[in-house]
């Protein structure tokens, strides 16, 4: 099968890219998928501090994903006829989990709630993520989301007749482990609120840092990108968190 890069939907008489639609897609099956788990699990959350952390954690990542976007290439920010336009248009996940938590924590304190609300949204959240890197990897390379070239046997054509990295594909194939590895700690351990979520951004950020080597990237610090140290940051943060924790393994 030969998939012609990038692949788009007629919509209303014009080409659309699939990947805002498929992230769009994602995010409304996540948001339907907490949902239902939030029904069945007892928090001792108000709606009130519920919505008012959901809002949080949107605000938090619609700044995050944009300033970390930005920083991945500050010279093109610099050199764009429209600077604002070319900061609203930058995004990364990365950017958007990391200030995500942000705003959740901050929102914690000023609503004064000091328990974990993170290990119900972590499927949910892998969920959104594979179906938003679906699209990512049917843009091919008129996106910032495609590898550099190799000469491996994962290589293809993404787009510009050049055998990529096509690392879209590798963080699908990541993430489906992860989520496997994470239903079998949650059925063989017992664990404080919030230890999934930890291992999650430790796992995923992990694997983000590394990631991104293969990835054109423009070094901001360091030689590493904005993405990249952003993800120290983070990998930093949890092993710390993780370390004063000690789950229970069930026989």
């Amino acid at each position: 099968m030969i998939i012609e890069f990038p692949v788009t939907v007629d919509f209303f008489g014009h080409s659309v890219l699939i990947h805002p639609i498929l992230e769009s897609i994602g995010i409304f099956i996540a948001m339907r998928y907490y949902a239902f788990l939030r029904k069945s699990n007892k928090s001792s959350l108000t709606t009130i501090q519920s919505f008012s952390i959901i809002i949080g954690a949107l605000i938090g990542a619609l700044l995050g994903s944009k300033i970390v976007g930005t920083l991945e290439n500050t010279q093109a920010f610099f050199d764009a006829k429209n600077p604002f336009l070319y900061f609203w248009t930058s995004n990364t996940i990365v950017g958007g989990l990391t200030f995500g938590l942000i705003g959740v924590e901050l929102t914690k304190k000023i609503i004064n709630h000091k328990e974990s609300t993170g290990d119900l949204i972590v499927f949910p959240l892998i969920l959104a993520m594979i179906i938003g890197r679906i699209g990512c990897f049917l843009t091919g390379i008129y996106e910032q989301t495609y590898g550099i070239e190799t000469n491996s046997i994962f290589g293809m054509n993404l787009g510009d007749g050049l055998l990529r990295h096509p690392v879209a594909l590798y963080e699908i194939v990541y993430l489906i482990f992860l989520w496997i590895v994470l239903k079998i700690i949650q059925k063989k351990y017992i664990y404080p609120s919030g230890y999934l979520f930890q291992i999650f951004m430790l796992a995923y950020f992990s694997f983000r840092f590394c990631l991104d080597f293969i990835k054109p990237i423009h070094s901001l610090l360091l030689g590493f990108s904005s993405i990249q140290l952003t993800c120290i940051c983070v990998i930093i943060y949890y092993i710390f968190k993780l370390s004063q924790t000690k789950p229970k393994y069930l026989k």
